[in-house]
């Protein structure tokens, strides 16, 4: 099976909504990622205020 890459944009988007109130369980069937790989750029990231695009 091919390995999916996800842009900063797009993992930011993901934790952006868990933010917001979208339910983890959607975004998670959306993006088509486990909750493993979720919680990973959660503790990554450790939010969005350390979140950066790459300056």
């Amino acid at each position: 099976m091919k390995q999916k890459r996800f842009t900063e944009e797009q993992k930011a988007f993901a934790l952006r909504q868990a933010d917001s109130g979208v339910p983890i369980s959607e975004i998670l069937r959306k993006m088509g990622i486990s909750e493993a790989t979720f919680y990973r750029w959660k503790k990554k990231y450790g939010g969005l205020e350390h979140f950066t695009f790459g300056r």
